[in-house]
């Protein structure tokens, strides 16, 4: 008898430790969640971020409202996140490295630290251009880039968009200047280049799968050094094929929670990540549709795992002379 009570006493004792270190605190949201996507709709935040919230919908047991909110590069609609109240209410979405570079490039007093991550996915950028231009391979686009300084148009969503920084790391790489045209989103810079307004988009896998399928762009290199499959079209080659020792750091991308919100939000959020979203059919389909890497993590892992990316970044725009804050003084040494 006193070795069953005992063990049930150690039981109780260790559930109520369980409890106390939060393991167990289960938030539950008495009203809909908002979340902005900073980028127009049809992007590739946009698209990763409804499969997300439908899916997180079916944990919490509220509504996600998706509020896009474009301009400046995402700057708006994360500022608006920022300003809301920290009650676990108002969420933001998109790349990761932009969320760490916005305080380089002078645009919003942030960093990754100051939020939580929930990485979904990383977003592959393609380099891909109008089927009707002449070129066929990226030795070619790249000849006619080094042949007509500035000449080439190349759509992105703006500065510190994943486009942006595919273009401008392709641009140092090989020595080529080009004619930068911005959009409120990948999807509307992606259509520029479908339509013949632009010559070239380096816009996300995601937002270009379309109208690859379509044979409306055709697209010349992974911005990597690794090729992807996308389905119903085949391989795309990594840029290192065509430019030797070329890497590209894997842009992570997810929904962002302010820090200040109530712990118990956090606390959910991390253990639905590390249960459910590791293992969510939903976004390994999406990810395989698009041409982009199932990647769900949080935390620590989360924090890591975006850092070369916005190490990266930080340090090209520097190089550039766009920089407004040098990235050492902010701690992204030079890698």
């Amino acid at each position: 008898m006193k070795s069953a009570l005992s063990t049930r006493g150690l039981l109780i004792a260790g559930l109520l430790s369980i409890t106390a270190t939060g393991a167990l605190a289960q938030w539950k949201p008495t009203k809909p969640i908002t979340l902005i996507v900073p980028w127009a709709p049809g992007g590739s935040t946009d698209q990763v971020s409804r499969v997300t919230a439908a899916e997180l919908e079916k944990f919490l047991g509220q509504k996600i409202v998706i509020m896009n909110q474009p301009g400046a590069s995402g700057s708006v609609g994360t500022k608006n996140a920022m300003e809301a109240p920290r009650d676990g209410y108002t969420w933001t979405a998109g790349g990761a490295k932009d969320l760490g570079t916005y305080k380089v490039l002078g645009m919003l007093d942030t960093s990754a630290r100051d939020w939580n991550l929930y990485l979904n996915v990383a977003h592959i950028a393609v380099v891909g251009v109008n089927a009707d231009t002449p070129y066929k391979t990226m030795p070619e686009l790249l000849a006619a880039m080094k042949e007509k300084p500035g000449a080439i148009s190349v759509a992105t969503a703006g500065v510190n968009s994943s486009g942006h920084s595919a273009i401008e790391s392709i641009a140092r790489a090989a020595g080529v200047t080009y004619k930068h045209v911005t959009y409120d989103g990948g999807a509307p810079a992606a259509v520029a280049a479908a339509s013949g307004e632009t010559q070239v988009t380096t816009q996300l896998a995601a937002e270009q799968t379309d109208m690859i399928r379509a044979k409306k762009i055709r697209p010349l290199a992974v911005v990597g050094d690794k090729s992807i499959e996308i389905e119903g079209y085949g391989t795309i080659p990594p840029l290192s094929q065509f430019i030797p020792g070329y890497k590209d750091p894997i842009n992570y991308f997810g929904i962002f929670v302010p820090k200040g919100a109530p712990p118990e939000v956090a606390q959910t959020l991390d253990k639905i990540w590390a249960t459910e979203m590791v293992k969510n059919e939903a976004l390994k389909k999406y990810a395989q549709a698009r041409g982009a890497m199932f990647a769900p993590m949080a935390g620590e892992d989360a924090q890591k795992a975006v850092f070369p990316a916005i190490q990266s970044y930080a340090w090209t725009q520097q190089a550039a002379g766009k920089a407004k804050v040098s990235p050492d003084t902010i701690g992204i040494p030079k890698p």
